[in-house]
């Protein structure tokens, strides 16, 4: 039966019906050392232009080799046909490991176990022994030309409310290298990576495809994250986590979508990856059936290699590699892009594509925005992967400078009939001649189904442009992984195992339930637990860290969510993550003991931190002691009620006439004048109690 439903209304295909099969790929940063190196896992926030003069730099070009079986990765194969050379910047957390130039070290303890914990967490079976293996990765984000993995658990489960989906594999990865700029020359790309994220340990966790619907997929990949966050051992902020999609509809076939890190878009991205793929199937049967070729079956388990490979054979005898240079047709172009290019010694070549006319297609968008699928913007896609800035079709032109006569003089040139279309493409000849291949291999496939391939949402200004995707590069093999023979197998015993899940950490239902116990607000509650700070806030109110007494959970938890730690290290050459709790628990026990005012609490616990007595070899009350002297000495010992009423007294005699006129809205210049004639010694909080109360008595 053939697959119904509009493309141009994606958001209504029906996912049971076209044979729907999605899974995910949650890849989440760990809170830990580097995983092969004992290096931090630190970023450095530079651009291109910001790197400092005495980080070292490395240049490299890679090549792709055999894998275990003897064959070269077909992903491999074409990275290395784009002709590019890398250059690797070396920041202080990259050392020998992260240039290759040293053999990495066993497996970070750490990072083995926070994996340990998820693969509990989700019921999984952890396999025996840790074998580390090397994935091969040829487009430069790894120095050595593999990212090594290593498989932790399989065989897990996660409930959603819309039901329980399968997770198939668990794994212990390398992060890779940071891309900082791209450098285009005539002879091909230099790429420069920064290497302070490589290595970086990461949790892969690959549910088996038991997604039911576009919504579900943003479900399943919300409890994960969900799941994963509550170890408290993850990173966190942008880039932290990315959700990878695997999408295939019945008549179409499996692609992995990259780079869809807002949850929000997940249904919009799918959604536009059936339609895509329902288009282009509905295409290569058009295109058949006007070569008298034997119909694409609706399901692809119905497909004979006999009948594709005959397929195949007519599309290369009607589609022939052959390029041709047009420049002399351009020398007068109004294109300013051609002009320069020629200018600068670039060619202008094309091809011809028979029979095509009309099928490349114009853009065009849906209801909400998004450009429609169009085999012209595959192409597109295809050419682009060779580095060049883009393509002109014969369906979209005369168009971006390029005129009705050019466009003839191409027809002509190449022989065209009515039926017939071509692809340019201005670029250095040998960049042009891989793109104009890559585009001829692309319309080549559009007489089968979509190709399995790695796909990238497009992104504009740091989000999704409109949901739709475009081709990374093949979508890679088995021959890409082989064993990883410098680091040594990692046995996990029964004994390990147990300990791990005797030991799990609190689910989400389980922290809030907690948190109720502790008189927070509903609002507090969830402020807490969305900073994921609720250890914080329970090891402080049952007592300590460092010996301090329980801390009242109300003031404690809004000390907490006021982001004192950000004040405490404003001005300072350090982030707010290296104020340690016991400097702020300290603070806040002082204020709540009316040791100090509450406008002391910041400046006073930044000195504490930076100047006062060690937190592991000095007692709580010492360490009190000597806060409370530097409070006296900064004039931040609160002054008592005495004082306070009589200040106030003063300032409500001062500005009766203020009073009258505006009652409870003097509070304001009235605050001010009282702080100002105690000269910073009174707490805030007490001052307004005591003018709200002598206003209201006179209002009275």
């Amino acid at each position: 039966m053939e697959p119904l439903g509009d493309v141009t209304d994606s958001g209504n295909l029906d996912p049971v019906g076209l044979g729907f099969m999605c899974g995910l790929e949650i890849h989440q940063q760990l809170a830990t050392g580097k995983l092969h190196s004992r290096m931090p896992s630190k970023l450095f926030d530079h651009s291109i232009d910001e790197v400092p003069d005495d980080w070292s730099r490395s240049n490299r070009r890679l090549r792709a080799s055999e894998g275990e079986a003897g064959q070269i990765d077909v992903a491999a194969r074409f990275e290395q046909r784009r002709n590019r050379s890398f250059v690797y910047v070396q920041p202080p957390n990259a050392g020998l490991i992260e240039l290759d130039e040293a053999p990495p070290l066993e497996h970070d303890p750490e990072a083995v176990d926070v994996v340990l914990t998820m693969a509990a967490m989700m019921e999984a079976k952890p396999v025996p022994a840790l074998q580390a293996m090397r994935k091969t990765v040829v487009d430069g984000s790894n120095t050595s030309g593999f990212q090594r993995t290593t498989l932790i658990a399989t065989d897990g489960s996660v409930v959603t409310p819309t039901g329980e989906v399968g997770v198939d594999v668990i794994c212990l990865e390398e992060d890779s290298a940071r891309r900082l700029d791209t450098q285009s020359s005539s002879s091909g790309e230099t790429v420069v990576y920064t290497l302070d994220r490589l290595g970086m340990p990461l949790v892969e966790v690959a549910t088996a495809p038991d997604v039911q619907t576009p919504e579900h997929a943003k479900e399943t990949a919300l409890t994960l994250g969900t799941l994963l966050r509550d170890t408290r051992r993850v990173r966190r902020g942008l880039g932290s986590i990315r959700q990878d999609l695997n999408v295939s509809i019945a008549c179409g076939d499996r692609v992995e979508i990259k780079g869809c890190q807002d949850l929000d878009w997940i249904p919009r991205i799918i959604s536009l990856e059936m339609a895509r793929q329902l288009h282009m199937y509905r295409l290569a049967n058009q295109l058949r059936d006007e070569a008298a070729l034997p119909p694409l079956p609706p399901n692809r388990d119905d497909d004979e290699v006999p009948v594709e490979n005959r397929v195949a054979a007519a599309a290369t005898s009607r589609l022939p590699l052959e390029i041709h240079d047009l420049s002399d047709l351009f020398a007068n172009c109004e294109s300013d892009v051609v002009r320069r290019s020629l200018g600068d010694g670039s060619v202008m070549q094309g091809v011809a594509l028979a029979g095509f006319a009309g099928k490349l297609g114009r853009m065009e968008t849906d209801s909400e925005g998004a450009q429609l699928p169009r085999l012209g913007r595959e192409l597109a896609s295809a050419a682009k992967l060779a580095g060049v800035a883009g393509i002109f079709h014969s369906d979209e032109l005369p168009a971006y400078g390029i005129t009705e006569p050019e466009v003839g003089a191409v027809r002509d040139s190449l022989s065209l009939d009515d039926s017939d279309a071509f692809v340019l493409c201005v670029a250095p000849a040998w960049q042009s001649e891989l793109a104009l291949e890559s585009a001829i291999q692309r319309a080549r496939r559009a007489y089968h189904r979509i190709p399995r391939e790695v796909r990238n949402v497009v992104i504009r200004r740091g989000q999704p442009e409109d949901g739709t995707t475009t081709a990374m590069r093949p979508l890679p093999g088995g021959a890409r992984m082989y064993p990883e023979t410098d680091i040594p197998v990692l046995e996990i015993t029964l004994e390990h195992w147990d300990g791990i899940r005797e030991n799990l950490p609190l689910n989400g239902e389980q922290r809030r339930a907690r948190l109720h116990k502790h008189d927070l607000s509903d609002n507090q509650v969830e402020a807490i637990l969305g900073a994921e700070l609720d250890d914080v806030l329970i090891t402080a109110v049952e007592g300590g860290p460092c010996g301090c007494p329980p801390l009242p959970a109300k003031a404690w938890a809004s000390t907490l969510l006021e982001n004192a730690r950000a004040g405490v290290a404003e001005g300072t050459d350090r982030s707010e993550d290296e104020v340690p709790w016991p400097v702020l628990t300290l603070a806040v026990h002082a204020r709540e003991e009316d040791i100090i005012t509450r406008e002391g609490l910041i400046p006073l616990a930044r000195k504490l931190w930076l100047e006062g007595p060690s937190f592991t070899d000095t007692e709580f009350d010492q360490r009190l002691e000597w806060f409370a002297a530097q409070a006296e000495e900064a004039g931040f010992t609160p002054a008592d009620t005495g004082a306070v009423e009589l200040a106030v007294d003063e300032a409500i005699a001062e500005s009766m006439d203020m009073i009258k006129e505006r009652g409870m809205s003097a509070m304001g210049p009235l605050m001010g004048f009282v702080m100002q004639k105690l000269g910073g010694s009174a707490d805030g909080k007490t001052v307004s109690e005591i003018l709200r109360r002598k206003i209201s008595e006179l209002d009275g």
